[in-house]
Formats: C-alpha cells, structure tokens, sequence
C-alpha cells in the first residue's frame, strides 16, 4: 500500500506535476505564483502577488486536509530584492504566533517575466499551530 498522495484543487491541475505530494505525515507543496483564473494577478505589486500566493498554498494545503497553521517550512523565489519587504511582511502577518523556517532567494527570473514571488511550502500533519 502507498503512503504517497497527491492533492491538485480544482482548477489548479497542471500536466506533469501536482500540486502537492503527500509523503506520510508531510506534504510537499510546488511552488505557488500569483495564479488566480489561469492569469497572474498584481503585476508589479510584490504584497498582492504574495496575498494569491498564500491563497494558493491554503487552497492547495486544505485538499490535503491541512491549514497554513501546519507549515513548517518555507522556500521563496523573488524576481528582484527590492520585492523581499512586501513578501517578509505579508509572510510575518500570516505566521505571526508559529512561523515555519523559511528561507528567500533573489533569482535571476522566474517562468514568466509578471511573475515577483514563486513560494514552495512543506507542511507537517501534526504541526503545533495546525490543530490535528
């Protein structure tokens, strides 16, 4: 029996990849853009863009059966330096009472040129701030 899984929500489903993986107690989230409607929404606005990417990764973090309050770990793929504050804040205020490790990288670009803030999450089921 496989303890393997894998979560794509609706509308959400790409060919060659899923969303998320489950491996056990952990599920692997891809990295999230800006992706609302099959269009990158806030162009040129790094906290809105941040906003979607965040609500991308609860959309895909609740097929699983999760909350963002069972993240552990963060990666973060920014298009410029200068997007970094807005991203940190949004992240800060999101994960105010447990935040995950995290780290964030300025990258030469991301898929496409629209696109400031690319976040990969890994989520634990039996995180602290994730109440299972």
């Amino acid at each position: 029996m496989s303890n393997v899984g894998r979560f794509n929500p609706p509308g959400m489903a790409f060919p060659g990849m899923s969303q998320a993986v489950g491996c056990g107690d952990f599920v692997l989230v891809s990295g999230q853009v800006a992706l609302k409607d099959r269009q990158i929404v806030c162009v040129d606005d790094p906290a809105g863009q941040t906003e979607q990417v965040f609500r991308n990764i609860e959309a895909v973090l609740a097929e699983a059966g999760l909350t963002l309050g069972h993240v552990v770990s963060l990666r973060c793929y920014l298009s410029s330096a200068a997007a970094y504050q807005a991203y940190a804040a949004v992240k800060n205020r999101i994960f105010a009472d447990n935040p995950p490790a995290a780290t964030a990288m300025v990258v030469t670009a991301l898929v496409l040129p629209e696109i400031l803030v690319e976040v990969e999450a890994v989520a634990w089921r039996h995180a602290l701030g994730g109440g299972t």
